[in-house]
């Protein structure tokens, strides 16, 4: 549609739907009209968008049919709930939830790694994590030329990846450990001032975390590579927003650092910043607000013979969810696949 979409965005006042709202904007997505959802108890409450202010209102059936797409910045359980009311009134859904991501009917969608698996659709269209969509930007480049036999990832998460709750505990925790006062332990299990903690969601199969699983179970799946190798630990750090990475990979197929460096630069969605010489390398201080994935310390992984290693760092709340699901809203437009 030249003069835009119908464009739902179910949890709009929350952290990543506030987020969806300013990219929306800043990417001067078309819409023809925005319907602005949340939990009942908030319907009333005003939004602003570019110019305009919208109200938002509870979801309905009404609501889905006068929408085109909805993006879902809601928890799992309503997703599971919602996301069917929306499809059944011929809303097309891109959820960031984690209700339909290993559902086999449902695409699991980084644009810059598997783009092609949107029109697969059946309405919707499933979010990754946030980790695993960092991962995924940054090792398909090299699984693409060398075929990535075997990744090792070690995740450094900010608090804001438990929600806008993260970030008051953090400022409580360093206040309490400055103060000698004791810690208020609500989002966390430990204190995260002047700490880190090696546990992020609840813990599975042989002592893995459900979010160290996710890597390896999302990866395989946007990748399309069933049988790669994956270990992953994440770990939660004193740091308000974007997560950074260490990622460790052996490929069937040599692969030197230049010819790393150079796939990388050439790859979409990858800022290279690489040069230990001047000091250059990702952090999280200076990716957070940014789309792209920042990949450096790119080196030789000396303990085989084929593979290669390098630090990761990028918003989870942009490129980790908000920037992806758009991405992806933009493609299913321009595909027509509404």
């Amino acid at each position: 549609m030249k003069d835009g979409i119908r464009l739902a965005v179910v949890g709009a006042t929350g952290a990543v739907g506030q987020e969806m709202l300013k990219i929306l904007a800043e990417r001067d997505f078309k819409i023809k009209d925005l319907i602005c959802l949340a939990d009942p108890r908030e319907e009333g409450n005003k939004i602003k968008f570019k110019e305009e202010t919208f109200t938002v209102k509870a979801v309905s059936d009404e609501a889905f049919k006068n929408a085109d797409i909805a993006l879902f910045a809601v928890g799992t359980d309503v997703s599971k709930k919602l996301a069917p009311m929306a499809v059944a009134n011929d809303c097309v859904v891109i959820d960031n939830s984690y209700a339909f991501r290993l559902d086999d009917n449902v695409p699991l969608i980084v644009p810059e790694v598997n783009a092609e698996d949107i029109q697969l659709h059946k309405g919707i269209i499933s979010n990754p994590n946030c980790s695993t969509i960092i991962m995924a930007v940054a090792i398909n480049p090299i699984h693409k030329y060398a075929n990535i036999k075997r990744a090792i990832v070690s995740t450094y998460q900010a608090v804001s990846g438990a929600g806008i709750a993260g970030f008051a505990e953090l400022d409580q925790h360093i206040d309490a450990h400055i103060n000698n006062k004791p810690p208020k332990l609500e989002v966390f299990k430990y204190p995260i001032g002047f700490n880190v903690i090696p546990h992020i969601d609840d813990f599975v199969e042989d002592d893995y975390t459900r979010e160290e699983m996710k890597l390896v179970w999302e990866g395989r799946k946007i990748m399309h590579a069933p049988d790669l190798k994956i270990a992953a630990t994440a770990v939660r750090v004193p740091v308000y927003r974007s997560h950074a990475e260490a990622i460790s990979l052996e490929t069937e197929k040599p692969i030197s650092v230049e010819t790393a460096r150079r796939i990388l630069s050439e790859s979409p969605g990858i800022v290279v910043q690489d040069d230990p010489s001047q000091n250059i390398y990702p952090m999280p201080l200076y990716t957070s607000n940014k789309d792209e994935v920042y990949v450096g310390r790119i080196r030789k992984d000396i303990s085989t013979d084929n593979g290669i290693v390098f630090w990761v760092a990028a918003d989870q709340i942009r490129k980790g969810a908000a920037t992806n699901a758009i991405q992806i809203a933009e493609i299913v437009v321009d595909k027509n696949l509404y």
